[in-house]
């Protein structure tokens, strides 16, 4: 599937946080967290309204200790299609 936008995931303890080098977008739950990825690329202006967009949460594994990366089966990415 081809992606518009890729940005990292993460978890801060609090809530999930998906970023790349120009936006940032948060939410305790991924329904608030699609919400505010919404909010952030429209006041972006780097894509207009009526646009889809299908962006690619990759999850950053830097974030978890070493020792529990051998789990990675429980952490995931996400592929979230976003009707601006």
């Amino acid at each position: 599937m081809k992606t518009d936008l890729e940005l990292s995931l993460i978890h801060d303890g609090r809530q999930w946080v998906v970023s790349n080098d120009n936006l940032v977008a948060k939410g305790e739950e991924f329904e608030a967290l699609d919400a505010d990825l919404k909010r952030v690329l429209l006041e972006s202006s780097t894509f207009l309204p009526g646009e889809r967009i299908t962006v690619h949460m990759g999850f950053d594994f830097d974030t978890i200790p070493t020792w529990l990366r051998q789990y990675h089966t429980h952490y995931f990415n996400r592929i979230v299609t976003v009707d601006l």
